[in-house]
């Protein structure tokens, strides 16, 4: 790609015709002269002068024969092609320093830094605003998403089993299940909100696109260590699906973001650490520990973004005071977390079916929901919530964990 054509020397295109991409070499030829400067077109391919005359007309250029010369023509340069770019401008620029305030709706799908011609459709993303969406971490978070994907095939040992009781193996089960159905939700959600941003904050979209990634490998490992000794899906209960409903029901981004992963998701991480902790089987440990690092990436964006507009945005601790209270008055008829669930963690935590047993396995989850109301509250502090009023919203966070 070293070939040069000197301004004013004829371009020989050889036997090359427009069918076989001449039109490139002319072109590039015309870029060398301004508007209204002329090149000489000379070349061996028989329909040479006819493909030359109509890509001329076409592309707005002047077309003439050059008198007593054979296979020459002359192009003079015509102001079509910048006339086609007048009153474009770039979306941005490409990287986050180039990110702007609020992307308008004309620069649809264009890359970020990317001219964007006059005249396109308007294509509307109600999500769009960058002190809503944005936070300054995303892009070492999505880095650090890309190079962290784990294959179910491969990063667990399914082969790695042993002799788990029968009845502890039930506990097992259920709460795989009671995992699954919330990992679904928390797949939906962040799945709704993608084709709502801008793509102008692409690494929020893609954020939010692994997201949803690592949800449905969640929802395949945990199915299948459901099922890993032949056993059935445990039970899914009203009370459950109706907290997780109110996720799907909040339209709001930042609210949406703020109850699934501020809130239920970084519960979760000490749900799952509690379940690595009393794993009767190396599988299940593998499997929650590995989900527990991809969660602790979406509750970490979840609070960096809304850090990020509660500095901007001085009404938003109210707005998410009201989403808890709100959630909370919605669920408040309901039986919150499933009792299999609530049994099947303390089986697993007594590991043995003596009262002793049974005692230490209740304490334990108690101390679950203790860590539990713990990181909310200090999730909530970061949040520019002080201390008491922490306290008291994380007290009305669903029973049902998520």
């Amino acid at each position: 790609m070293t070939e040069q054509h000197h301004p004013g020397a004829p371009l020989d295109l050889g036997v090359l015709g427009f069918e076989r991409g001449a039109h490139l070499l002319v072109r590039r030829a015309l870029h060398g002269v301004p508007v209204g400067g002329r090149i000489t077109v000379t070349g061996g391919d028989p329909a040479l002068g006819v493909h030359l005359r109509a890509w001329a007309r076409r592309e707005g250029h002047g077309f003439s024969a050059v008198t007593g010369r054979t296979a020459t023509w002359e192009l003079a340069r015509g102001s079509a092609e910048t006339d086609r770019w007048a009153g474009a401008e770039r979306a941005g620029g490409p990287g986050p320093d180039g990110i702007v305030a609020r992307p308008p709706a004309h620069w649809g799908l264009a890359a970020r830094g990317a001219l964007v011609e006059a005249g396109g459709p308007d294509v509307r993303f109600d999500v769009d605003d960058r002190d809503v969406v944005w936070a300054d971490l995303a892009p070492r978070l999505y880095a650090h998403a890309a190079a962290a994907q784990w294959d179910p095939a491969t990063a667990v040992d399914w082969d790695a089993t042993t002799d788990v009781p029968a009845e502890v193996e039930a506990a097992v089960v259920q709460v795989m299940t009671y995992l699954v159905e919330n990992e679904q939700a928390a797949l939906v959600v962040p799945a709704g909100l993608l084709a709502r941003v801008h793509p102008h904050f692409r690494e929020v979209q893609q954020l939010l696109a692994v997201q949803a990634a690592d949800e449905a490998r969640h929802m395949d490992v945990f199915t299948r260590r459901a099922l890993l000794h032949g056993g059935r899906m445990g039970t899914s209960s009203a009370g459950g699906r109706s907290s997780l409903a109110t996720l799907l029901a909040e339209p709001d981004f930042s609210l949406a973001s703020f109850l699934l992963s501020v809130l239920g998701e970084g519960s979760f991480l000490s749900l799952l650490a509690f379940l690595e902790r009393h794993a009767p089987d190396p599988v299940t440990a593998q499997i929650t520990h590995l989900a527990r690092v991809d969660e602790a990436r979406h509750v970490a964006f979840g609070v960096a973004h809304l850090e990020h507009q509660s500095g901007v945005d001085p009404s938003l601790r109210g707005k998410l005071r009201t989403a808890i209270e709100r959630r909370h008055d919605a669920l408040a008829d309901t039986a919150g977390l499933n009792a299999d669930v609530f049994d099947a963690l303390v089986v697993l935590a007594a590991g043995a079916w003596t009262p002793e047993a049974i005692a230490r396995g209740h304490d334990a989850v108690q101390e679950l929901h203790h860590a539990m109301d713990e990181g909310r509250r200090q999730r909530l502090a970061r949040l520019g919530f002080p201390p008491d009023e922490a306290a008291e919203l994380s007290a009305l966070h669903t029973r049902n964990f998520m």
